[in-house]
């Protein structure tokens, strides 16, 4: 997901070393439940905000190939803590840049970029997409596996080896100018062989979504300008008695993918989404007086079908450009929207890290987030390539943590059906001074996330507390209101809420 390629308050309680004991037993019988009681509770927000964690050339994880496992480990968490602080509830994690794999695969090689070597397991041995999958989700955010479905080789990806899928799938691979090799989206043998590594990341990690990003067919300024070399899977299209133009071939079977994928995620695990984030522009003059490249001749990604037939969760156009100019910001934003038919969820991807023409970065991209909400109102959010224009700018962090100061739930997805979510279980003992008040559910594993309601006087309080908090000492007066009121909600890994549950206070 290059940019050169695309012209991409804290919680009440921390220790992520060492997280609070979950309750997983009921409360005591003293804990009176009043579900008669009728509160006015106040909405929590929502907002999607994820980053981008790129690790295709060691963009951004790991630094470099040659860290110790403990090195990966603590930049994982540090790269966590800072979005954790900036109220981010989502990363985006390359799990798969170039048909290698940072987890342990049986189908493709461990990758270059995590250890130095094609196939060569980090030492001592972990598992890296479960270490973030872990980490992300003990901070309240969901983790997204985002993968190249066709990239084989990356130029910066070391030797090629017998362990490489280049060797492996020889048939399937081709070699570009540039020195990339990728792998045909028109061979069967290909759709086979990634959706079942889809299939597989779906079926053995806890993850919240697949995500796909920008590349389809190649970039042509990756194979020196010159077309795709499909010659293969083009002629024995055409000795079947195909009749699509070559354009139209290579579309096709891009299409048949993403419904493939799709329809599969949700057969495997219906609660798993499914995000794509194709280059911004459709075609030029898509809306009028847009110009650039146009991804549906030259990537042969028809992303606008793909959101008018509603075959993904989320809809991600990396919209890398500046509010005003020949490829605005706004108005295709808006024009996406309007192709949003089937009401999935909008999410524009942010170019964080570099944006031609503004002096103004911070004030710009602050400006996006400001579209993004006054466009898609309560389903905004938005993606930023990459994290490093988080990490290594301190005046665009500072701007980006000022635009998302409160927490927020990700919006919910109507579409996805799924079990309602049982009323927890709160308990509330007077301690003096204060109320230690602990909560609980007996659905507990269908728990993601918390709302803690307190009420001083007549003035509500709110927060998003991850799961495995149950437990919060509160001040029987604060400002000199007294506490009179405390419900909590539980919420699911699609953000849907429980009915709230609220207790006569001791």
């Amino acid at each position: 997901l290059f940019i050169t390629s695309c012209a991409t308050k804290k919680p009440v309680a921390k220790d992520t070393k060492k997280p609070p004991v979950v309750e997983k037993s009921a409360p005591p019988k003293t804990a009176v439940q009043k579900p008669e009681i009728k509160l006015n509770l106040p909405e929590v927000d929502r907002e999607f905000r994820a980053a981008w964690i790129a690790t295709v050339a060691n963009i951004n994880w790991p630094s470099k190939n040659n860290l110790t496992t403990q090195q990966q480990k603590d930049e994982a968490v540090k790269i966590l803590d800072l979005l954790q602080d900036a109220n981010f509830n989502a990363v985006i994690f390359q799990a798969r840049p170039s048909a290698d794999a940072m987890y342990k695969s049986n189908l493709e090689p461990w990758s270059y970029f995590l250890t130095g070597s094609i196939g060569k397991a980090p030492t001592p041995f972990y598992d890296p997409l479960e270490f973030w999958i872990t980490e992300a989700h003990q901070r309240g955010m969901e983790l997204h596996v985002w993968l190249n479905p066709y990239r084989a080789h990356h130029t910066t990806g070391g030797p090629i080896t017998s362990e490489s899928m280049v060797k492996k799938m020889p048939e399937q691979i081709i070699k570009l100018r540039n020195g990339m090799y990728w792998m045909d989206p028109s061979d069967e043998k290909t759709q086979d062989h990634t959706a079942k590594i889809i299939n597989d990341l779906v079926k053995r990690y806890d993850i919240d979504a697949i995500h796909i990003d920008d590349y389809f067919y190649p970039y042509r300024e990756y194979n020196g300008g010159k077309d795709f070399p499909d010659n293969r899977s083009w002629n024995d299209y055409q000795k079947r008695g195909g009749n699509l133009s070559r354009s139209d071939f290579r579309r096709a079977n891009v299409n048949k993918f993403i419904k493939r994928i799709h329809d599969e995620i949700k057969a495997e695990k219906s609660y798993v989404k499914f995000g794509i984030s194709p280059f911004g522009i459709w075609k030029p003059g898509f809306p009028e007086g847009i110009k650039g490249t146009s991804q549906y001749d030259e990537l042969y990604a028809d992303a606008k079908l793909w959101l008018n037939q509603g075959w993904l969760d989320y809809f991600s156009p990396q919209l890398y450009w500046k509010n005003d100019g020949p490829q605005s910001f706004p108005a295709l934003l808006k024009w996406w929207e309007s192709e949003n038919t089937e009401k999935r969820h909008l999410f524009p991807g942010l170019n964080t890290i570099g944006m031609n023409g503004v002096t103004d970065r911070p004030a710009e991209i602050v400006a996006q987030i400001g579209l993004t909400r006054d466009i898609l109102k309560e389903n905004a959010g938005s993606i930023h390539y990459s994290v490093d224009g988080l990490s290594k700018n301190t005046a665009m962090y500072n701007a980006v943590k000022n635009a998302y100061k409160t927490k927020a739930l990700v919006p919910e997805s109507p579409w996805i059906i799924t079990s309602a979510l049982q009323k927890p279980i709160l308990f509330v003992e007077n301690n003096g001074n204060s109320l230690n008040v602990k909560w609980n559910a007996m659905d507990h594993q269908n728990v993601f996330q918390w709302i803690l309601y307190v009420k001083y006087g007549e003035n509500w309080e709110s927060d998003i507390l991850e799961k495995n908090i149950t437990f919060q000492n509160l001040p029987l007066t604060k400002n000199g209101k007294k506490l009179s009121t405390i419900a909590i909600k539980s919420v699911d890994r699609l953000g849907n809420e429980s009915e709230y549950v609220t207790t006569k206070l001791p």
